[in-house]
């Protein structure tokens, strides 16, 4: 096995780790409320999501296009792959490739582990760009394309995240006002009764945009991989197989559900109610597949957040938490510098060791702190017997892990 077939191969499964980390990742950003309110039972509300995320997967390649061709300048003027990145069957720009996906990993796995709901397209972004900076200086970042459209990383990764939770929390914010002002009079048991039924929809709604979003955003990166090895040259299509296999991935992921990030925005953010549950996630739906339709990579974290942030601000007399809501937009800031510089870190280790070495250990520091960080979470876990326990910051260990679905 040659050096490029070996990273080549490495890239694309640390790739499908990503999209796998990815689904159980985000798998609240859909099902969070609905698990909170009782209108699905965790079980079933994962198992829900994931085979909507997996159909999902197969219906727009808008977004890894994006992925493919505004982050790393991998095109000249002609609008070929750059014959530099290709050369040595494109060995350098797949270890930059693979130094990114494993900043964005291991960004993914730490803020799983404390149960924050963060980014997982921008610890991508911020791992290949870094990496890219490692690798090509600044100027090998694909910043504001051509400049007759918004493109590039600012127009297509940056504005989205500033824009979109707003957005989305706005409309979230007067779909509740409006529901509850509607619905006034009416007993709370019918209301609630209701809108758990209308709940599932719009979860489902979210879980397929979901899938329209971020299982783009693998496939981007290894057909970004296939063209830098020199089995792809079409940078506006995506073969089949890498399709399936990240639409397969994300699912997985999905389905295994990250009840930790679950409990966060399920209970820490606000006691949410049935009402409040439809408006958040009818608001991140319509936001979420607007921007896929438009090849924005945007954040599905920073919407479903700002979604349900939206849905406390707009019910009277509702308790929104602002200090975990603080520690969220704090981590939010931080994920693009902090995926960059641990996916810098990586393209010098790689790039220092050379050859057969330098993608292999890279891959072993991922292995290692992976393994790390999934035994750390086994001293306090979080499943769906306690995911619904009061908030007070931590769990109940106390009970079962086996429950019914």
């Amino acid at each position: 096995m040659t050096e490029a077939t070996l990273i080549l191969v490495l890239v694309i499964g640390t790739a499908l780790a990503f999209d796998f980390t990815n689904g159980f990742h985000d798998t609240g950003n859909a099902m969070a409320t609905s698990i909170a309110t009782g209108a699905l039972r965790p079980k079933v509300a994962v198992a829900l999501s994931a085979a909507l995320n997996l159909v999902g997967a197969f219906l727009s390649v808008e977004v890894a296009l994006t992925v493919t061709n505004a982050v790393v300048k991998v095109q000249d003027s002609s609008g070929a792959p750059r014959p530099e990145l290709t050369a040595d069957h494109g060995y350098a720009l797949l270890l930059i490739i693979l130094a990114g996906l494993v900043g964005g990993v291991l960004w993914n796995l730490l803020t799983w582990l404390i149960g924050l709901p963060s980014s997982s397209s921008h610890a991508l972004f911020g791992g290949l760009i870094g990496a890219t900076i490692a690798g090509l200086g600044t100027a090998g970042v694909n910043w504001n394309g051509d400049g007759s459209k918004l493109d590039g990383v600012v127009g297509k990764v940056i504005l989205p995240a500033l824009m979109s939770p707003v957005i989305a929390g706005a409309v979230a914010a007067v779909g509740t006002w409006l529901v509850f002002r509607i619905t006034a009079g009416v007993a709370e048991r019918f209301t609630e009764n209701g809108f758990r039924w209308g709940q599932i929809g719009s979860a489902s709604l979210v879980s397929l945009a979901h899938g329209t979003n971020d299982a783009q955003k693998t496939m981007g990166v290894i057909t970004l991989a296939l063209i830098a090895g020199g089995h792809w040259s079409d940078t506006g299509a995506v073969p089949f197989w890498v399709k399936l296999s990240c639409a397969l991935a994300i699912a997985l992921g999905t389905y295994l559900g990250g009840w930790r990030i679950i409990r966060t925005l399920g209970k820490g953010l606000v006691e949410i109610s049935s009402p409040q549950g439809m408006a958040a996630e009818a608001s991140s739906a319509a936001v979420i597949l607007a921007s896929s339709h438009l090849g924005f990579a945007l954040s599905t974290t920073h919407v479903a957040t700002g979604s349900i942030l939206g849905s406390g601000v707009g019910k009277p007399g509702a308790q929104v938490r602002w200090g975990i809501a603080g520690r969220m937009v704090a981590a939010w800031l931080i994920t693009l510098p902090a995926a960059g510089v641990v996916g810098a870190a990586m393209w010098w280790l790689g790039h220092l060791l050379g050859g057969y070495a330098g993608p292999l250990v890279v891959f072993a520091v991922l292995a290692a702190l992976a393994a790390y960080m999934f035994r750390r979470s086994q001293a306090q876990p979080v499943h769906p017997g306690n995911v619904n326990d009061e908030w007070d910051g931590t769990p109940s260990t106390a009970r079962r892990q086996e429950v019914t679905a």
